[in-house]
């Protein structure tokens, strides 16, 4: 019997390679000869260097850089296993949960500390980047980025314009004379399953902008400084970012990378999954486990636990997503290749103690969930023969 094993992490709580441990101990409390591959993963947001690096045997690169209110933090990019590959995590620097909740203002926020780990990784000569974007606290177009290397964005009168979403109510003129040459030497593959344009209803601003703290007035100037952004853009290069989809990816930074960088933007988990080698671990493979703390009818959006299941049905292997939530829509999940969708939750608890015991929740469930689906594939008298007295679950089963 060979069980696959592939979490995101449980946000808050633990990390997809602890999600994933603690899923195997599960799994061996009911079949300890069982043949278990963990494989963690991510969708593009927090956490997915993490995933990488430990997937590819790589390493972290500490740089401090400036947070996304300006203060300085601690933040790393990795180096993947060919070491030729650098992962930076947008959330690193520039994420949402480097501030409170209290200290969220997109007007504010920049992105000028992902600039900055971009250029680190330059002057230690890599060339080849993957930049995991989800999680941002910003809504600056990518601007505090593309001063970070050395971009001019300048107001009417020639002066370099301040930091974060409200400053670019005053950009005027974009002067690449000092732009970072090594840029167009690179290549980048942007890790994002969002969709979305830079400006409008459906932009960066009106659907994301609020649980960065944008009120709704804020909201509407911010979308109004980002299409001032996206017109000064297009006379610099020729590119449209207004309606270009993905352009409004993590604040606008996708538009940024689609207009100054030679870059490739690609679903998040469909990234991790390539870097994670997923499909050679599928091979031979009884069953697959994922799971992340939230499931419902925005996992079908490109989260982590379609991604699997959809690599999974191609091989003919079910799929169980375990979830520290369970919300509505979950049955757009099956068309995909999902069975069956558990929560953890084993008992009435708040938030704060079922973020304390997960990996505990996740081993009881993974045990429970191993019991009943095994226990159905004998007695359905296809799944299993007895050799010697002793079960033996041959091969993958015929579900699809």
């Amino acid at each position: 019997m060979k069980i696959v094993i592939a979490p995101d992490s449980f946000k808050g709580s633990v990390t997809a390679m602890e999600a994933a441990l603690s899923i195997e101990k599960g799994i061996k409390n009911v079949f300890p000869h069982a043949e278990t591959k963990l494989v963690p993963v991510a969708d593009g947001g927090e956490g997915t260097m993490e995933t990488l690096v430990s997937a590819t045997n790589g390493r972290k690169v500490p740089v401090t850089v400036t947070g996304p209110l300006g203060k300085p933090v601690e933040a790393f990019f990795g180096v993947l296993g060919d070491k030729e590959t650098c992962i930076i995590e947008m959330a690193c620097a520039s994420g949402l949960d480097l501030i409170s909740p209290s200290e969220r203002n997109p007007l504010a926020a920049t992105t000028f500390g992902t600039g900055e780990l971009i250029k680190k990784a330059l002057d230690e000569g890599y060339r080849k980047f993957v930049l995991a974007i989800g999680g941002s606290a910003t809504n600056d177009g990518g601007a505090g980025m593309l001063q970070a290397l050395g971009m001019q964005l300048l107001d009417k009168s020639g002066n370099e314009i301040g930091f974060g979403g409200g400053a670019l109510s005053h950009v005027h003129e974009i002067r690449m004379d000092h732009f970072e040459k090594r840029v167009s030497e690179s290549h980048f593959l942007i890790a994002s399953d969002v969709e979305n344009p830079l400006i409008g209803e459906n932009g960066a601003s009106h659907v994301f902008g609020p649980q960065k703290g944008a009120t709704d007035e804020m909201v509407k100037m911010l979308d109004q400084n980002l299409v001032r952004w996206a017109n000064v853009v297009e006379q610099a290069t020729g590119v449209r970012l207004h309606d270009m989809p993905g352009a409004g990816a993590a604040g606008g930074i996708g538009g940024a990378f689609q207009a100054f960088f030679p870059s490739t933007i690609k679903r998040g988990v469909d990234v991790v999954l390539h870097y994670s080698r997923l499909v050679e671990h599928l091979e031979g493979a009884d069953l697959v486990i994922t799971g992340e703390g939230q499931v419902d009818f925005q996992t079908a959006y490109g989260k982590t636990p379609l991604g699997v299941a959809q690599a999974a049905k191609k091989h003919s292997i079910p799929t169980i997503i375990l979830a520290g939530t369970v919300g509505n829509g979950i049955e757009t999940l099956y068309q995909y290749g999902v069975i069956a969708v558990f929560s953890i939750i084993n008992r009435p608890m708040d938030l704060e103690n079922a973020m304390q015991v997960a990996g505990q929740l996740l081993e009881t469930s993974a045990e429970q969930v191993c019991r009943t689906y095994f226990y159905q594939k004998k007695n359905d008298g296809k799944s299993c023969r007895r050799t010697d007295g002793k079960l033996f679950f041959p091969g993958r089963f015929p579900l699809f």
